[in-house]
């Protein structure tokens, strides 16, 4: 169960982490599950079997908080170095970082339990996932030229010379490794000032050595910014001594290893990954005043553009923001395989929340489907949608405005005649025998494998139709072209493909779906694309020798996005043949 959200003043360095009863109903989360499959694991990978695809997975989730330090001068190179190495995994470096890692002590050990902001990652240089992880980069080949990786590398010694290049004195060799650990982590942490103190956090295998080397990394940078506390197994960088220490006796007092929320999160993320982030329940009261904060500044600097009195931040997002129970996300990669799953409390005021059990119009599609994008829709969906983009808009857009606009244009009633469109469950579908080529030179579409499938009302969906071919002319009748079978409308200009559709293909049955999408049974949004299905993969690349090389190992992806109780969960996953 997720505890209630601790006041603004319990989650300041030293104070203490019980919350106060009656601040919100408490979050009942599902029970720690464990992964799913064996498609990840930290074992030795198992030989490789013909034709047997590698998985290369990851997954979405909910950013952790924006940090920003008080001061306004040059970030510490202690500070902005450590950063850089763990935040420097958003660009190519993540498939590098991904690859070397291993399991041990956590750096939410170091830190207080009124930690904000938090992402991890363990860096093993002999760990047991390295030469897999090296083998399935290597596949593609711009990250094997770019990242130049071999199973004997050590990932720690690239990302820490990448993020002190401008400190020429300092050797990685002579003043990082000797001392250096495997695991790093960038946090933010309240230590009562006004906004959150950035914090750097290393494992460390010889204290000695480790003061010695963060005082050479300082004085070689030509800083003389930058503070650093040593307890034990782990070395806390912050801006200034003061601060370091501050938060190294706030972790004495309880970590974020042993807080109630961050325990419960990474518990309902599954097993944890090689990289870790959390974003505790009192980060959104936080984003709420920073936002409200940075409007006003803007409002007052006189900038273009800038909000006045109806430039607040919208009443909804606020709400929102003040009732944020926590999120986690989790990468992992093994086996070949690499995964980010996220979890977070479901939106009260969610367009696409949903109970609903699974996309049928996804899994029923032809299973040589190229790709597919499909949601459940919950009722009222519609004005949902309406009500909340007004509210986000901060009063700024007329609702019935947009509406009234675009009832001209197509002829609808809105929202009404949308949601009677799209039923209560949509999917957008390619063929497997989809061809860029031939799209380009259709004149109609009548040989292009493309269609929509709907479960909903067959004779509302035919009625809306029908109005939108009165409105747009007798041009689009092929387009719009329909089937239905009992309660089942196959939208597209290609006739033979509308049949296709109406059947159930079996798509959700296939290997290659399964493999991408493990929760479909659950999930109310998802996302398939099949690479090896057909030739239109190779016909988008042809001509490019360089891009067909770098796509030709892709086998398929997935994304799907489902709700456990009041926690809503979420996954992107890639395959490699």
């Amino acid at each position: 169960m997720l505890h209630r959200r601790r006041s603004a003043t319990a989650v300041r360095l030293g104070a203490p982490t019980t919350r106060p009863r009656g601040v919100r109903a408490p979050i009942h989360l599902g029970r720690a599950r464990p992964h799913r499959g064996n498609h990840v694991s930290t074992t030795t990978p198992p030989p490789e079997g013909p034709g047997g695809p590698e998985y290369l997975e990851q997954g979405g989730g909910e950013p952790a908080p924006r940090s920003s330090s008080g001061g306004g001068g040059r970030r510490t190179a202690l500070v902005a170095g450590g950063a850089v190495a763990v935040l420097a995994l958003a660009g190519a470096g993540t498939w590098a970082a991904m690859s070397f890692l291993g399991s041990g002590a956590q750096p939410a050990e170091a830190l207080p339990a009124g930690t904000l902001g938090y992402a991890s990652i363990d860096l093993d240089p002999s760990g047991s996932q390295k030469i897999e992880a090296v083998r399935t980069l290597n596949k593609f080949p711009a990250i094997k030229e770019e990242l130049g990786l071999a199973a004997d590398d050590d990932l720690r010694r690239k990302i820490f010379e990448e993020a002190l290049t401008d400190c020429d004195s300092v050797s990685y060799a002579d003043d990082v490794e000797p001392w250096l650990g495997n695991a790093f982590a960038v946090a933010a942490v309240d230590t009562g000032e006004e906004q959150p103190s950035p914090v750097f956090v290393a494992e460390i295998s010889d204290a000695a050595a480790a003061e010695e080397g963060l005082t050479a990394v300082r004085e070689g940078c030509g800083s003389e910014e930058g503070g650093w506390s040593i307890e034990g197994d782990w070395a806390v960088a912050a801006e200034t001594d003061e601060i370091a220490q501050q938060v190294t006796d706030a972790a004495a007092e309880g970590t974020l290893a042993d807080d109630s929320d961050y325990q419960d999160w990474m518990a309902e993320v599954g097993d944890e990954g090689v990289i870790t982030m959390y974003a505790a329940p009192e980060a959104g009261p936080l984003m709420a005043d920073l936002m409200a904060s940075d409007l006003a500044g803007m409002a007052q600097g006189g900038m273009p553009g800038g909000m006045g009195p109806q430039g607040a931040v919208p009443e909804e997002l606020t709400a929102q923001l003040e009732e944020f129970p926590g999120a986690a996300a989790t990468v992992r990669f093994a086996d070949g395989a690499a995964e980010l799953e996220f979890v977070g409390g479901v939106a009260a005021t969610g367009v696409l929340e949903s109970d609903a059990e699974g996309v049928d119009t996804v899994t029923s599609l032809p299973a040589d489907t190229a790709a597919a994008f499909g949601m459940a829709l919950p009722d009222g969906w519609g004005q949902k949608l309406l009500d909340q983009m007004s509210s986000m808009s901060g009063g700024q857009m007329d609702p019935e405005q947009l509406v009234a606009q675009a009832e001209q244009m197509t002829g609808l009633s809105l929202p009404e005649d949308l949601e009677a469109l799209l039923g209560d469950s949509t999917a957008i579908a390619l063929g497997g025998d989809f061809s860029a080529e031939a799209l380009a030179n259709s004149s109609d579409g009548s040989d292009v494998p493309v269609g929509i499938k709907v479960d909903g009302d067959a004779a509302e969906v035919q009625r809306v139709l029908d109005q939108l071919t009165t409105t747009f002319g007798p041009g689009f009748e092929q387009v719009l072209g329909s089937d239905a079978d009992d309660d089942t409308v196959a939208v597209g200009p290609n006739a033979d493909y509308r049949s296709d559709l109406l059947a159930d293909g079996g798509l959700g049955d296939s290997e290659a779906f399964q493999r991408v999408v493990p929760e479909a049974d659950s999930s109310s949004v998802v996302l398939f694309v099949n690479f090896d299905a057909g030739d239109w993969l190779s016909g988008l690349t042809a001509g490019d020798d360089q891009a067909a090389a770098n796509t030709e190992p892709l086998d398929s992806l997935g994304f799907s996005v489902w709700q456990d109780d009041e926690v809503s969960h979420g996954l992107l996953k890639l395959t490699t043949d």
